[in-house]
């Protein structure tokens, strides 16, 4: 946690030369595609190949690209909303929501049906729909190898015999074809270098009609695509640091002090690390910024009354490269087989601003303990909901993408009773034992906790271990000519408040060379704070419980979340130029008749057919 304070500029000034290439963009780009031979003239790369397209049109269902889940070191991920399949399984949800992904060369190559899905109605009534546009099709044609024909050698002379014709020749002529389908091609069809960081999704096998057509809502809600001049910046923060905490503080005070007079007005979006978006150039090609925040966790030198330092950052902004958006636009009117994955990041991290302020960001997800009840899991632990939130390129436009999910934090409780709950025992009628010790600090450790003997000042402290001895039996130096103090004695010298577990270890926060003591009865455990660590099977069947939900419940939660949001007021979806619609897709989709089940010869029944997605095993086996 880092508290602002406003400073001057470190010095400013523009550069010369000219703009490098955005961050992190790879340098090979995917080979265009060449005409075939027979598959008439100006033959472009179309999304759709022969007999259907990448996604699925009329009549078709609509299964929403997944992703892949936050990874979780050393953790349980959160759990996500379990599946409630439908009848004849080729629709698998009354709502999509994030499916596994298959790889393929480092990249995420989404399928159509995530692992997640509720149940289908047949007479839903329809909410936002959109005509789903028929991809254009490349006529395929199939080719025929020339055949080279002699000349006769006389009219009427069919019975002459046929001339010779070499190897050579014929590759020649095949060398002719090929340079004349080029040319043909080039002349006629000018197609625009596609991005660097692009992802080529495999085309559709076809578009089916069997089964019942019907209208179900996808948690897909439409996005209107920005028409603003996107510009990236790459940022230098001195002395780097690795928590996106206080890179996001230290360029949230950047923006708060000179937006205005340095930044041209604009209010960018950043990523956290090295890259900075705006919607539009700013008034300068390279500026070096310098900014101070003051630390509120630790204190300078020991003791228990240190004053907090002051951290002074320098930050470098400089222009890097225009992001593109034209072939994020062709590829969702259908006329380029790749997405572009530049353009649908920098719309990701635009719409990830304001929820990362508001919520606890954990991976892709947002929690937080207004967005639904706590549920307690035990041993100091409870789970929160959140949300999971994807900008996603679909057969229909773009659509952000909205699912509920929930993981494991730790209690806001005082460290007193966070401990009785994890050993499940009241600690003040007997001493902590050795393996209650181990567990204590396995438990605590990195956890971030804030004192509450000293009224309104609630200094934070991450807590770096736990003492050996008991908290009557510590001492400490309290001043350069070596006087020392016991704990209890200090703080009831100091603040007037006498420690009643006397016979407790004390929490060690700070330096590990100059450590400060903290009695536990003096410390609350500060709120938002994820668990990390492995789930015994109690709180896993805790947690389970917690995120299973019918289609209605997860419908209602999904609405509630878009509209506590309020992207309508988001001030950097604003900024860029970004509208959501608040409403659920209405998507077309097939319920597939039930195949008939087969069950031994044995039995009395020896086949079944489901109805509503179930059957009875009785008389079966």
């Amino acid at each position: 946690m880092v508290r602002k304070k406003r400073t001057g500029p470190g010095g400013s000034g523009e550069t010369s030369g000219e703009s490098s290439g955005a961050s992190g963009q790879g340098s090979s780009q995917r080979p265009e595609r060449t005409q075939q031979p027979g598959a008439g003239r100006g033959w472009v790369p179309q999304q759709g190949g022969r007999g259907g397209g990448q996604h699925q049109g009329r009549g078709g269902h609509y299964q929403g690209r997944g992703g892949p889940g936050p990874h979780h070191p050393g953790g349980l991920p959160e759990y996500h909303q379990r599946e409630y399949q439908g009848r004849g399984g080729e629709y698998q949800g009354q709502y999509q929501g994030r499916g596994g992904a298959r790889s393929r060369g480092g990249i995420s190559q989404p399928y159509y049906g995530g692992h997640r899905g509720g149940s289908v109605g047949r007479n839903v009534p329809p909410g936002p729909s959109r005509t789903v546009p028929e991809l254009h099709q490349a006529p395929y044609v199939q080719y025929q190898a020339p055949v080279i024909s002699p000349s006769p050698s006389g009219p009427g002379s069919s019975s002459q015999p046929m001339a010779e014709v070499s190897s050579g020749q014929v590759q020649q002529q095949f060398e002719q074809l090929a340079i004349h389908g080029q040319s043909s091609m080039s002349q006629e069809v000018q197609v625009a270098p596609a991005s660097s960081k692009s992802v080529r999704f495999p085309l559709r096998p076809g578009k089916g009609t069997y089964g019942d057509r019907c209208i179900v809502k996808a948690n897909h809600f439409f996005a209107e695509l920005p028409d603003k001049d996107l510009h990236q910046y790459d940022v230098t923060i001195t002395p780097e640091v690795t928590s996106r905490g206080v890179n996001r503080a230290v360029m949230g005070e950047l923006v708060t002090l000179y937006r205005q007079s340095h930044l041209g007005g604009r209010l960018p979006a950043y990523d956290g690390r090295k890259s900075l978006y705006t919607a539009g150039p700013l008034p300068f090609t390279s500026m070096t910024f310098e900014i101070t925040l003051q630390d509120e966790e630790d204190s300078v030198g020991g003791g228990q009354g240190g004053q907090r330092r002051e951290r002074v950052f320098r930050v470098v902004i400089k222009f890097a490269a225009r992001a593109d958006l034209h072939h994020l636009a062709m590829f969702l009117a259908g006329r380029q087989a790749d997405a572009p994955q530049e353009a649908l990041q920098v719309l990701d991290i635009v719409l990830r601003e304001l929820p990362t302020a508001r919520y606890s960001p954990v991976g892709r997800s947002f929690y937080s303990p207004n967005l639904g009840r706590r549920q307690q899991l035990g041993e100091g632990l409870e789970s929160w909901r959140g949300f999971y939130q994807s900008i996603r390129p679909t057969q229909m436009g773009l659509s952000l993408n909205i699912d509920m999910s929930s993981t494991a934090f730790i209690e806001p409780l005082p460290v007193i009773d966070f401990v009785a709950q994890l050993l499940n025992r009241d600690i003040s009628v007997r001493p902590l034992s050795d393996s209650d010790r181990v567990k204590i600090k396995k438990a605590l450790r990195g956890v971030k906790v804030e004192v509450t003997h000293r009224g309104n000042m609630r200094r934070k402290y991450r807590i770096s271990g736990l003492t050996s001895q008991a908290t009557r039996e510590l001492s400490f130096p309290v001043d350069d000519r070596g006087t020392v103090k016991t704990v209890v004695q200090y703080f009831m010298e100091t603040y007037g408040f006498s420690i009643q577990h006397t016979t407790l270890p004390c929490l060690q926060v700070g330096n590990q060379q100059r450590p400060n003591y903290l009695p536990m009865e003096v410390c609350k455990i500060v709120e938002g704070q994820r668990y990390s660590k492995r789930l015994n099977e109690k709180q896993i069947t805790a947690l389970l419980k917690v995120t299973c939900q019918r289609p209605q419940e997860r419908e209602l939660d999904i609405l509630q979340t878009v509209h506590h949001n309020a992207y309508y007021e988001d001030p950097y979806a604003q900024e860029f130029g970004i509208r959501i619609d608040e409403r659920l897709a209405a998507v077309e989709a097939r319920v597939l008749p039930p195949p008939r089940l087969k069950y031994h010869d044995s039995g009395r029944e020896k086949d079944v057919l489901p109805r509503v997605g179930q059957w009875n095993m009785m008389n079966k086996v």
